[in-house]
């Protein structure tokens, strides 16, 4: 199999003003309160497990593309061109876990949600949700669900 492209985007994490998940305060901030200094079990990394400045809407996409496959080959294509297989459980519900029409995976991004279903394909939960039926949670974002626009004026 030939090296495809990967299915995430490296993007810009030290950009000025750039916040990245608000996890709380600067490590200097907390280096020497005496509990710290008191636990042997809180020293280590300053933030470990935080992989800032990844986007995975090709990953998404991609997932997208491939609805009506067989989940095992998809799956396999996928890890195989990612850093971590974490992010295809945002957007897809295997065994038991809970299935949702819609999944938020950024501020005011949205994409359909994803199951494999009893025959091992991959399909969409709600199969005719589009961009029209999505309402936005502000007016000062730009939303979009599966890449497309939504809740605009038609008159703007």
């Amino acid at each position: 199999m030939d090296r495809s492209a990967p299915l995430f985007r490296r993007v810009n994490a030290r950009a000025r003003n750039s916040r990245h998940g608000e996890h709380g305060g600067e490590y200097r901030h907390e280096r020497h309160r005496k509990g710290t200094l008191a636990s042997e079990a809180t020293r280590g990394s300053m933030h470990a497990g935080h992989r800032h400045g990844r986007d995975y809407t090709p990953l998404f996409r991609f997932l997208l593309s491939k609805v009506g496959q067989p989940w095992v080959q998809v799956h396999s294509e996928a890890c195989a061109r990612l850093d971590t297989p974490e992010p295809i459980t945002w957007i897809v519900a295997t065994g038991n876990a809970p299935r949702r029409d819609q999944v938020r995976v950024g501020e005011a991004s949205y994409f359909s949600g994803l199951y494999v279903d009893e025959a091992g394909l991959l399909q969409r939960v709600a199969p005719a949700l589009t961009a029209k039926d999505m309402l936005p949670s502000c007016t000062c974002c730009t939303h979009t669900f599966n890449g497309v626009r939504f809740g605009e004026d038609d008159a703007g």
